[in-house]
């Protein structure tokens, strides 16, 4: 399976930000060896996708609503983010979980609306660095996996994408030794008993990708912090 370099820009990059990365990155990454996908905040989606149309470049979205449609100000649908040319989405990301209050539950209602309207998801998991420190990271994992894709069928769940992010890692600039992700990413892999591509996020630089894709049960990175360089993304890209 060919690795999977994923950009999740957060709040950052205004529309024409974003598509001025994009024209300086798709040359840059024309003859990748690797899946590239990025996803822009929800303004600059329908511009970025349209940059990318015909190129080796996904574009999908970081969130979306459980439902179809609604009164739900501020929210957004999978059809919308499919009809504006999002290829994929980004569910249950640490930072949802823990700002906006997004519980295992919600997140497996987002994946069936998602599975439902055929967008593919990324479904994020991790520990706190208090779970790891009391031995409760495997437990912790387990459970978020059992609550968010229990009772999804194997045809369901192999549309999906698991990254394992440990919170302890995000945005503070520590990183899962290689070894340490590599355990984790095998129990999981073990847990789900299926051969769904796994991506390591948490502080994924150019320094230190090359010592996590060698693992051999990390399928590719998400990369948040530093893919908002294009140089250090398509560095990482090209690796």
């Amino acid at each position: 399976m060919n690795k999977i370099i994923a950009g999740n820009w957060k709040m950052y990059k205004t529309i024409g930000e974003a598509t001025q990365f994009l024209k300086t990155l798709i040359p840059q990454v024309a003859n990748a060896n690797c899946k590239v996908m990025i996803a822009p905040p929800f303004t600059a989606i329908a511009d970025c996708s349209r940059l990318t149309k015909g190129t080796n470049i996904l574009i999908g979205g970081q969130n979306m609503s459980d439902s179809e449609e609604g009164p739900f100000t501020g929210e957004i649908s999978a059809r919308m983010l499919k009809e504006a040319g999002a290829k994929f989405v980004i569910l249950g990301h640490s930072e949802r979980r823990l700002h906006f209050g997004e519980t295992n539950l919600l997140i497996h209602h987002k994946l069936k609306r998602a599975i439902i309207d055929e967008l593919p998801a990324i479904l994020c998991i991790g520990e706190t660095q208090e779970q790891r420190e009391k031995g409760h990271s495997e437990k912790v994992i387990q459970q978020q996996l059992d609550e968010c894709i229990g009772g999804l069928t194997e045809e369901e769940i192999h549309h999906l994408i698991i990254a394992y992010e440990p919170v302890w890692a995000i945005g503070t600039g520590k990183t899962a030794t290689p070894e340490m992700a590599q355990e984790m990413h095998a129990m999981i892999r073990e847990f789900l008993g299926s051969k769904l591509p796994i991506l390591y996020g948490g502080s994924v630089k150019p320094a230190n990708i090359d010592s996590l894709l060698t693992q051999p049960d990390i399928d590719g990175a998400l990369i948040g912090g530093a893919s908002l360089d294009v140089d250090a993304f398509a560095k990482m890209v090209l690796r």
